[in-house]
């Protein structure tokens, strides 16, 4: 192997030494027989009130282990999952070996070491080491500590690195795993049972949207990543699991960008004997615990101007009354979406291209996308959504056009969806049929028999809901990018 850098050169050196040592030794130059007993917080938390004098009484040995990210004479910073904490080298106090071991540790090395806990005389916490083992050896250096990681492809790309380097993002992580767990908690309270549905689908479901396709070799059939789980979640609905939700990946083989991710994560659950309205109650109030939860407030910034108390209620327009809202600009009144003729002569004021908008409802939900989703800061419900975007809603008695569907909004962006299910057989069968004929669409809708046999057996009256994860924990963390909350965020390949 040809190594260029010359840094990373006298590291692959120097670990040859150690391999060297480690053989003559009978033992490993990556050993794996060091155990700590405390990581740095922890430490923090017990003696960093504790006076010098009391510590030097008390002699407290310990043993700690994690990343060395500073080097400065007697002194080595080390990072461990928690936080950080000083080891003092004295080399009056460990071997000779060591202390000359020592000199060829570099930053980005893993070590682990045993001694005494002290304060110096500025009050700060210190390891006073005995012992000290290299555990792993990091061949290449890591960026500067006081510039850090600037590049934001080399973020992304290189998440391990930038955990290292970024204890914000730690934190942003750290608050990812709490939401999770947040909500896991606030619907097993309330009864839900967690379920696990197919990832695998031989009839993509449940959404509009372009899914994966892959192939199974065994059955010899093409199968779809997921694109949402709804149509299985309410097959359970059907076999009389009456509160049932999942957390779990979708697929979407459309576009990226700061809020769209092919591969994200979201919530879906379903509850019988349930509407929208007792959604858009169970809604506000899991999104106030999860933040309390989480946070530990509910206050929260969008961006650096806006603050938003999400213990105050939440609005709730429907779509009309949003348009009207937020379309005075445009001077609209009500008579101006009575119907098709006077909202394409509306989206031409507006300069919506209408060609792709042939009926009522489409031209209607684009008009309000354009007008008012980005103006929706504030969190609020829009609701009674026209049915032709709305295919697996369940229609309003008095109108069925409309929906009884909501959508929240936080910070100008959907978080989540939900409705009224329909259990209507024929209903659902007839909708799914004329969604087939659409040739904007028709890629994207199947026929699904199995489900509509599983209604034809009587689904309960339902509501159901999605909620994207990802999403919310943007707005949480006041992130304008879901690449900022992914571990991983899907990247182009890079071209060696």
């Amino acid at each position: 192997m040809i190594i260029k850098n010359y840094l990373i050169k006298e590291r692959v050196d120097k670990l040859k030494v150690l391999r060297e040592k480690a053989k003559k030794n009978g033992k490993s130059a990556f050993p794996n027989d060091f155990r700590r007993d405390s990581i740095s917080s922890n430490l923090k938390n017990k003696f960093g009130e504790k006076k010098k004098e009391e510590l030097v009484k008390l002699k407290y040995t310990t043993s700690v282990a994690g990343r060395i990210m500073r080097k400065r004479g007697p002194f080595i910073v080390i990072q461990d999952v928690s936080s950080n904490i000083q080891l003092y080298i004295d080399k009056k106090i460990i071997s000779k070996e060591l202390h000359k071991n020592i000199k060829d540790w570099d930053i980005g090395d893993i070590i682990g070491a045993i001694g005494v806990i002290n304060k110096s005389n500025k009050g700060e916490l210190y390891l006073l080491v005995k012992e000290a083992y290299i555990l792993t050896k990091s061949i290449r250096p890591l960026p500067d500590k006081f510039h850090g990681i600037k590049d934001q492809e080399i973020r992304y790309r290189y998440r391990y690195l930038d955990l290292i380097m970024n204890k914000e993002v730690r934190e942003i992580f750290s608050i990812r795993t709490r939401v999770i767990s947040s909500i896991r908690k606030f619907l097993n309270e309330l009864d839900f049972m967690e379920v696990e549905t197919p990832i695998l689908h031989s009839i993509p479901g449940g959404a509009l949207a372009k899914p994966f396709v892959t192939y199974n070799n065994s059955l010899n059939i093409k199968m779809y990543l997921r694109i949402a789980p709804e149509l299985y979640l309410k097959r359970l609905v059907v076999g009389g699991l009456e509160r049932v939700f999942e957390i779990n990946k979708n697929f979407r083989n459309e576009g990226i960008s700061t809020w769209h991710n092919p591969e994200f994560t979201m919530l879906e659950f379903y509850w019988a004997f349930a509407d929208y309205k007792d959604l858009m109650g169970i809604t506000e109030n899991m999104i106030r615990f999860v933040a309390n939860e989480t946070l530990g407030t509910t206050k929260i910034n969008i961006g650096k101007k806006i603050n938003i108390d999400l213990s105050e209620p939440f609005d709730c327009l429907s779509m009309r009354e949003s348009i009207i809202k937020y379309g005075k600009n445009f001077s609209i009144i009500n008579s101006d979406l009575d119907n098709l003729e006077k909202l394409l002569d509306l989206s031409k004021r507006i300069g919506i291209i209408v060609d792709n908008y042939k009926n009522y409802g489409l031209l209607l939900n684009k008009i309000f996308e354009v007008i008012v989703e980005r103006k929706l800061i504030k969190p609020t419900f829009i609701t009674s959504y026209p049915v032709e975007v709305s295919p697996l809603a369940r229609s309003k008695d008095k109108n069925q056009n409309i929906t009884e569907r909501f959508e929240l909004f936080i910070g100008g962006r959907e978080i989540a969806n939900g409705f009224s299910e329909l259990n209507d057989y024929i209903e659902q069968s007839k909708r799914f049929k004329l969604q087939m004929k659409k040739k904007d669409i028709k890629d994207m809708i199947y026929y699904d028999n199995d489900y509509i046999r599983a209604l034809e057996y009587g689904m309960p009256p339902t509501a159901g809901e999605g909620v994207g994860i990802d999403r919310l924990i943007m707005i949480l963390t006041n992130k304008e990018s879901i690449r900022d909350v992914l571990f991983f965020p899907l990247m182009r390949s890079l071209k060696i």
